[in-house]
This record gives C-alpha cells, sequence and structure tokens, in this order.
C-alpha cells in the first residue's frame, strides 16, 4: 500500500491552511503520528486492517477524531483519505456537499469507522 510520511502530512497541511485558511501548526504530534501509525497494528501477528481502504478509513477517521493540528483537522483527515485512495488506485466519485456531510458525520459521531468504511465503498468506480 502506498502511503505518505509523516514529513510529507505535515507539508500537506500547511499547503491546506495556506490555501484555505486557518491557524498554523501542531497541537499534539503524537496523535498525528498515532493516526498514522494506526492503521497498520497488529494482533496476534495479524494486520488488524487487512484491506487498503481499511488502512485508509482509519488513518482519516484518527485525523479528524484526534485533532492533532491547531486547525483543519477535517479538512486534513478528508484530503489525505482522497490523496491516499488515489495514489493507491482506488478511485471515488462524490460531490462537495458529500463530502462535507462526511466530515461533519465523523465529528458529530454519526459517521464512525465502518460508516465511514461503507461510504468509501460505496463511491468507489468500477
Amino acid at each position: 500500500m502506498n502511503i505518505i510520511s509523516l514529513e510529507e502530512l505535515l507539508v500537506f497541511h500547511d499547503k491546506i491552511i495556506e490555501k484555505t485558511g486557518g491557524a498554523e501548526g501542531i497541537r499534539d504530534l503524537n496523535l498525528i503520528e498515532s493516526a498514522l501509525k494506526g492503521a497498520f497494528v497488529t494482533f496476534d501477528g495479524e494486520d488488524l486492517y487487512k484491506e487498503p481502504v481499511d488502512k485508509i478509513v482509519a488513518i482519516t477517521y484518527g485525523l479528524i477524531k484526534n485533532h492533532g493540528f491547531i486547525d483543519g483537522n477535517k479538512r486534513m483527515g478528508i484530503a489525505v483519505m482522497l490523496l491516499l485512495l488515489q495514489i493507491n488506485d482506488l478511485r471515488i466519485k462524490y460531490s462537495q456537499k458529500e463530502l462535507i456531510e462526511l466530515e461533519l458525520g465523523i465529528v458529530g459521531g454519526s459517521v464512525m469507522g465502518e460508516e465511514l468504511k461503507g461510504w468509501a465503498k460505496n463511491h468507489r468506480l468500477g
């Protein structure tokens, strides 16, 4: 699976904040690292998240819910999800309204990991 590094993620965050506005900076680097690494945890030698889409969902959910950045956590989570789907050849079709509803659902608690995975799978092309 293709992934982005912590350093790339931090540059990506800076670019998003620069383009869309908001406060720059990191609130808790450990929480950001946890979101990236959490998708690759194992139990008894087996990956907890076996499929690339499962790992992408775990990273997305972690970035949004962990609040590792001072600002832009929702934007980062969704942008990273779209980036990871793309670099792993998992094409999806969506509207901006759907993305906004998705991120608000995650923050509000109506969209959890399984719902996010279902959303990604339901929007896949091919």
